[in-house]
Order: C-alpha cells, then sequence, then structure tokens
C-alpha cells in the first residue's frame, strides 16, 4: 500500500449516501476528491481528478455502475469497489459488474447485516484501501476477462493438468480447500474452472463474501466448473468431483471425512476471527478430521485470514499452495501465509490447479 492516503471518487445517486460514504472514508483517513450521482458523470470525474479508487454504486439511474465500470476500464482503467444491495438480486447485478472489471465489491447495510455499524465503517474504509492498490495492468485485466468469459461459457473449462493418458495425477482421496477474498470470485472461478471433472477431489470454497452473495457464486463456479459446486448446507455430504462454497456470514467446518466423503457443518458463531466465512476455521477443522491427502489454497485477498489454517494443515501433513505476487489483485492473505513458513509452493494463478493435481508441485 501506498504511503498516502488513496484519492477516491464516490458515485450513489443517493444525495444522502454520498454524504455518509465520504464521512466514513474521510474519518478513516481516505482522501475523497470528487463525487457523481451517475455512471455518466463519474467517467467525467474521474478523468478530471484522477483517484486512485473509485466506490461506484450498481443501481443508477441513466447509466449504471456495470455500463460505467466498462467504460471506465476501456477509457481510465481504475479500481474499483462495487457498493450494492445486500440482497441476491443484488449480487447478480454485483457480479455483472465484477465480469466488467470491478476489482470487489461491499454491500450497502440492510436488515440482515449483523454486524456493528462501526465495524462496517471500518471495513469499508480497510476494502477501499485495499481496493486501491489493485494491480489493473493489461495482464491483469486480460485475466479478469478470460475468466468471465469461461463463465459465460464461451471457453472450455476443465484444463486442469493430466498425466499421459489423460487420467489427472491427483492422489486418491484429495480434499482441497480454497481460500481467498478481495479479487477472489474470479481467481477461484479460474482456478475451479481449470479442475479436471474426473480427477479424485473433493473440498471446500472458503471466500469472505455475505450471505446473500454465497448461494450466486457457487451457481456461477458449478457452470464454470467440470466439479459439481453448490452452498454448503448444515449437514452437507461432498465426494469426488464435488465442491461446497462456504455460506457467507457463517463458519463453515468438515466435521467428518469417511469413505471420501466429507461432511459439513455450517457453524453461526464468530469464534473469533473478524471474517465470516474464515479460511482459518475451515482448514484447522479438515486438518483435525481428514486422513486422507489434504491441499490448501490460499489466493488473493486482503488480511491475514489462513495463516493458522495452512500451519494447521501443513503439521496434518498437507500440501499448501499460494498464488504470487505479480498474478493478485491483493498480496496479503497469500504473502502472510508464505511468511508462516507452511507453504509448499508459490504459483503465478494460471498454475494452481496444475499445482493442486500435483504437476508443479
Amino acid at each position: 500500500m501506498s504511503a498516502r492516503s488513496p484519492r477516491t471518487v464516490v458515485v450513489d445517486d443517493s444525495r444522502f449516501m454520498r454524504g455518509l460514504i465520504t464521512d466514513i472514508l474521510e474519518s478513516g483517513g481516505v482522501e475523497v476528491v470528487g463525487e457523481a450521482e451517475d455512471g455518466r458523470e463519474a467517467l467525467s470525474v474521474v478523468a478530471e481528478a484522477d483517484p486512485d479508487v473509485v466506490t461506484m454504486d450498481v443501481e443508477m439511474p441513466g447509466m449504471d455502475g456495470i455500463e460505467a465500470v466498462e467504460r471506465l476500464m476501456a477509457e481510465d482503467p481504475t479500481p474499483t469497489l462495487m457498493l450494492s444491495a445486500y440482497t441476491a438480486e443484488g449480487a447478480e447485478e454485483t457480479f455483472a459488474a465484477l465480469d466488467a472489471g470491478a476489482v470487489d465489491f461491499f454491500a450497502k447495510p440492510g436488515g440482515e447485516v449483523s454486524m456493528g455499524v462501526s465495524r462496517m465503517e471500518e471495513q469499508l474504509v480497510e476494502t477501499v484501501r485495499s481496493v486501491a492498490t489493485a494491480d489493473l495492468s493489461p495482464a491483469g485485466r486480460d485475466r479478469r476477462t478470460e475468466a468471465a468469459a469461461a463463465a459465460a461459457g464461451t471457453a472450455a473449462p476443465g484444463t486442469g493438468a493430466a498425466d499421459a493418458t489423460g487420467t489427472p495425477s491427483v492422489e486418491p482421496n484429495t480434499t482441497l480447500i480454497i481460500g481467498s477474498s478481495t479479487g477472489g470470485p474470479d481467481a477461484v472461478e479460474r482456478v475451479v474452472s481449470a479442475l479436471p471433472g474426473d480427477a479424485d477431489l473433493r473440498g471446500v470454497v472458503v471466500q469472505h463474501m455475505p450471505e446473500a452473495f454465497t448461494g450466486r457464486f457457487a451457481d456461477r463456479l458449478d457452470a464454470a466448473s467440470e466439479l459439481s459446486v453448490r452452498e454448503a448446507e448444515d449437514g452437507t455430504r461432498i465426494g469426488r468431483g464435488e465442491l461446497a462454497v462456504a455460506r457467507g456470514g457463517h463458519h463453515l467446518e468438515i466435521t467428518n471425512a469417511r469413505d471420501g466423503r466429507l461432511r459439513l457443518a455450517v457453524i453461526d458463531e464468530e469464534r473469533g476471527q473478524g471474517v465470516r466465512p474464515s479460511v482459518n476455521v475451515t482448514m484447522e477443522s479438515a486438518a483435525e478430521v481428514v486422513d486422507d491427502p489434504l491441499v490448501g489454497v490460499v489466493l488473493t485477498g486482503m488480511g491475514d485470514d489462513g495463516t493458522e489454517g495452512v500451519q494447521a494443515l501443513s503439521r496434518a501433513g498437507g500440501r499448501v499452495l499460494a498464488q504470487d505476487e505479480d498474478s493478485c489483485v491483493v498480496y496479503g492473505m497469500p504473502k502472510r501465509a508464505a511468511a508462516t513458513g507452511a507453504v509448499d509452493t508459490v504459483l503465478p494463478l494460471d498454475d494452481i490447479a496444475a499445482g493442486i493435481t500435483g504437476e508443479t508441485a
């Protein structure tokens, strides 16, 4: 992160919301250098103010946030954080904005949000600061574009590593735990879509994301992958070729592993992690109950969630992979995981799937 405070443009059709967001950011040391009430005005304000980051409302009259992001990425690429409604409909539009090039999203307060207002304010400031550091180089934008194309069915999934006979080389009964945060939706989708459907894998994806969004995220992964992907429910059992996405606002534990199948528990408790779902909680539970091969993966994201989890996996004899700095949107979680000494291999995003199947380990 730059030593100076990030310069921000706030875009929202509600004057009240613009004022609220501005007050929160400025109280947290973020400099707001411009405001706009719709997407069209946002383009001109961003061109003039040259901010480090933009907060963009999704639903606005005239040019909405999705079109504004598309135009912004084509004309004046600037890291953008979407502010979206805490609803399933909001999730659909938000993922469209991520496909258009937005880095991450933050759910606006609503009746279902359980964290305190002060905590939400801290998280918004932290997320804006993190998004301001995002890599919007041509290579980074190309990766996001290709991931979006795979989700739309224009690129073939299941291109993971295989041996000379075409059979995936992953060890039998391998349990996979993938953790990510900022920039994670596209990164996870790229990894999961590259895993071969006939590999002897089952596992869990832990993405920092609100509850209203994780079901839609699971659907996207399922459509982009040869694996079967669904949102986890309490008591869910998954076997070969299946992944479960941890439900937002809850922790996910693996409570039993037998005959190649995992039993999952959705936990509605804080657990002192600061985020829900937490990568630490899921990885530590896997290390405790899974006797078969374990593979942990830490992808792009801010913060240090996963540092305790990767150490637990390593002590249990598991392999741990982390995404490298150059391919991360935000090099936070992978950096801190690697600093523990528990990471076996650091790989570019494009090589993570092959690392999971053992081809680059």
